[in-house]
């Protein structure tokens, strides 16, 4: 009989979904200041615009890295006043995950993990370089992901007619 409950257990255990983090680490990290030392003496604001990837990888079954990429670029007129880009990345594991959640943990969850080390490194770098730090504001990758999945439909149903 305990040896019955022991398996039962086992089996359950085996079942259960698994999420875990095996580890957060700086894929790429890069600064240009193009324009320096000249470009310290401008006193003009200037404008700053910031992309967003994110990019999944199977590692192995069940292990997956997810990287974002944080792109800053600091602009006065048509003058580069510095570029940062950011590839933030984490392997992550997902054991007895039903296949239909697997696309929004890796495009929702990951993402939301890995983005304050990518801020975090994005205003450090700036700082480093002597300017103000740029403090990204926070960011609804639920909804990115739904505009992604919305958008490939569109294209499916536009190829399908």
């Amino acid at each position: 009989m305990a040896e019955e409950q022991l398996a039962a257990t086992e089996q359950q255990q085996a079942q259960e979904a698994v999420f875990g983090i095996e580890k957060i680490y700086v894929k790429d990290l890069s600064l240009e200041i193009p324009n320096a030392p000249q470009i310290f003496l401008q006193r003009e604001a200037p404008q700053v615009s910031i992309e967003l990837q994110n990019a999944v990888n199977t590692i192995d079954e069940g292990v997956y890295e997810v990287a974002i990429t944080v792109t800053v670029t600091s602009k006065i007129e048509d003058k580069t006043v510095f570029l940062v880009e950011v590839a933030q990345a984490g392997i992550f594991q997902l054991r007895n995950v039903p296949a239909e959640n697997i696309e929004g943990i890796l495009g929702v969850t990951c993402p939301n993990i890995l983005f304050p080390y990518a801020r975090e490194a994005v205003s450090d770098l700036v700082t480093r370089a002597g300017f103000p730090p740029v403090l990204l504001s926070p960011i609804n990758f639920e909804a990115l992901f739904l505009q992604q999945k919305q958008h490939q439909a569109e294209q499916a149903g536009a190829l399908t007619h």
